[in-house]
């Protein structure tokens, strides 16, 4: 098994949510790492793939709204400093398409989340090293991770979706 880095500067991991029932805000964390493993990244059934995000790189445009996503309403970053993921199954869906498993941890709960994962291709950069590219997307219900604050809207609804639809993209190369 090869080991692969992250090129942190054509990679992000996205998120975003429903704000007010009307629109959405979407965010980034800034602050990430994975250990990535595989004899050959053209199938990734091949790999074992695990993520540490660090919570208080979050970043949505907002320094207020950053700091209550920080706090023990959200997150709370102080006592739970990162969100994990581990790779338990990878399962081809088609030539370029797979189903990447794993387990997820927000805050102390632990949830298996199924990632749409897409294999973008390889080629060689500027330098002469290969790359490989990759997008990831799921769809959790923040609430089953203990993230509950809300607020009730006059016109009815809440502040804060339940759903936050994440996105995952990676530029990968040898290590």
């Amino acid at each position: 098994m090869a080991k692969w880095n992250i090129d942190l500067g054509h990679s992000a991991i996205n998120f975003q949510v429903k704000h007010m029932m009307v629109s959405k805000v979407k965010g980034v964390f800034d602050t990430y790492s994975a250990d990535i493993e595989a004899a050959d990244l053209t199938d990734l059934t091949t790999a074992n793939i695990s993520f540490s995000i660090d919570v208080a790189s979050i970043n949505t445009r907002s320094e207020d709204r950053d700091n209550h996503l920080k706090a023990e309403d959200f997150f709370d970053a102080e006592k739970y400093p990162k969100i994990t993921f581990k790779s338990t199954n990878i399962t081809k869906k088609s030539d370029n398409t797979y189903n990447l498993t794993g387990d997820l941890t927000i805050k102390d709960v632990t949830k298996s989340v199924t990632f749409d994962t897409e294999f973008n291709g390889k080629g060689t950069n500027p330098w002469g090293q290969e790359v490989y590219g990759f997008e990831a997307e799921t769809t959790i219900n923040r609430e089953e991770f203990g993230l509950t604050w809300n607020a009730a809207l006059e016109t009815g609804g809440v502040l804060v979706g339940k759903d936050i639809k994440v996105t995952v993209e990676l530029e990968v190369n040898p290590a």
